[in-house]
């Protein structure tokens, strides 16, 4: 089935996307939203999609950005790098300034590198990244450039404050790890183990398995290995297809140890837990939908009533929360002057205050911790995917839990 996406801005000539301000149209800013839209993963791109486009309408309703507007135009990648970069050249070749990714930090990587040589070798045609979900470290500290922006905290962010809750609970002495075989696999087993280390030194790490990114159709004998291996405890950066499979496995093989996982709330997920991932899975986040003050549960009914999905993508709020104001601080929609206005740039978003630290491009902002449960009205009135369940916070982390040093060395163009 051939899937369309509509855009919901008219379209302008390039001409008039790119006018500088007082020109007689303002600016219609074309962001070339690059993930999969096909393949294993596609209906993690899909509602990720939806996302983009939900906050872009609201965006341009409540004059986020002036008098310009957001128009989200989708690129399917499949999933894969290589598509990517095709992608990427094709938007670029169609005048696209501004583009936008999250779903695997290969294909990430692989972006950030090519649109840093685009904007080396095209002085005048600069290109913008925005990353919205894509977590491996390496891309604010070695692999940082300037070109690009992450919204979500990355993977050793989120691994800190995972195992400031672990370091707590003295039920976790047996930790099996199990990620997909790719750059975040790779660095989640890395600071799992690392920080673990460092504050509970006396749990066992019984298990650290990596297996090939969306083809594991059958994960218990994974799940078997857990077991015979005694864990208590899983540690996961699965997404998408790949956590769903491998929470359905651990549920038809009776084996209940607790997860702690990165995307439990992911697309597909919530419902291959149903009532077995009850007070058992947990994921770690920068945001839930059951907050404190229930922020955001406007859009959360709005999205729903629209798509009857579910609105989880935080960052899609910040980020065009950001780039709309930093149009305005420009007076510009210019890439380079809008990238110079990104940094350092404070805003309230749906989880609270959040800063783009100039030293590295990584958002800095409050992560959670929540547990799979129950809808009960009271501090779980959100449930996901029509389940009954959803997601009680069990703590707010403060910013500067999750703060970690940078080994960035941004060259910044003059």
């Amino acid at each position: 089935m051939t899937i369309q996406f509509k855009s919901t801005i008219v379209r302008l000539s390039l001409a008039a996307a790119f006018a500088m301000p007082g020109a007689a149209n303002a600016d219609v800013v074309k962001i070339a939203f690059i993930d999969p839209l096909s393949g294993t993963f596609a209906p993690v791109g899909q509602n990720m999609l939806k996302s983009f486009q939900y906050i872009a309408e609201k965006a341009n309703a409540e004059k986020w950005a002036g008098e310009n507007t957001f128009e989200i135009v989708a690129f399917d990648n499949k999933g894969s790098p290589m598509e990517s970069l095709a992608a990427l050249k094709s938007a670029i070749d169609q005048g696209y300034r501004y583009v936008m990714q999250g779903a695997g930090s290969g294909a990430a990587l692989a972006l950030a590198e090519a649109v840093s040589k685009h904007n080396e070798r095209n002085p005048g045609k600069e290109v913008v990244y925005i990353n919205f979900a894509a977590i491996d470290p390496d891309m604010t500290n070695s692999k940082c450039s300037f070109w690009h922006f992450r919204f979500d905290a990355n993977s050793d962010q989120k691994m800190e404050a995972l195992t400031s809750h672990i370091e707590k609970n003295p039920n976790v002495k047996k930790v099996y790890i199990i990620g997909q075989n790719y750059a975040l696999g790779h660095q989640v087993a890395r600071a799992a183990k690392d920080y673990l280390k460092r504050k509970r030194p006396d749990i066992q790490i019984v298990g650290d398995d990596l297996h090939p990114i969306g083809q594991v159709k059958d994960f218990s004998p994974y799940v078997a290995k857990m077991k015979a291996a005694g864990a208590d405890t899983v540690i996961t950066g699965n997404w998408g297809a790949d956590l769903a499979l491998l929470i359905k496995a651990a549920k038809d093989a009776n084996f209940d140890a607790n997860f702690y996982t990165y995307y439990g709330n992911s697309t597909n997920v919530p419902t291959a837990m149903g009532a077995s991932g009850i007070d058992r899975v947990k994921v770690v986040s920068i945001w839930n939908a059951n907050n404190e003050k229930f922020a955001g549960k406007d859009i959360v009914d709005g999205f729903k009533k629209k798509y009857n999905d579910d609105y989880l993508l935080v960052a899609s709020y910040s980020s065009l929360s950001m780039l709309g104001k930093a149009f305005r601080t420009a007076r510009t929609t210019d890439p380079v002057k809008v990238a110079f206005a990104m940094e350092g740039m404070k805003l309230a978003s749906l989880n609270g205050e959040v800063e783009m630290r100039k030293q590295d491009h990584q958002l800095q902002q409050p992560l959670y911790i929540a547990t799979w449960t129950r809808v009960n009205g009271k501090d779980v009135k959100i449930d996901q995917e029509n389940t009954g369940y959803g997601w009680k916070t069990d703590v707010k982390l403060d910013t500067h839990v999750g703060v970690q040093p940078t080994s960035c060395q941004m060259k910044r163009p003059s």
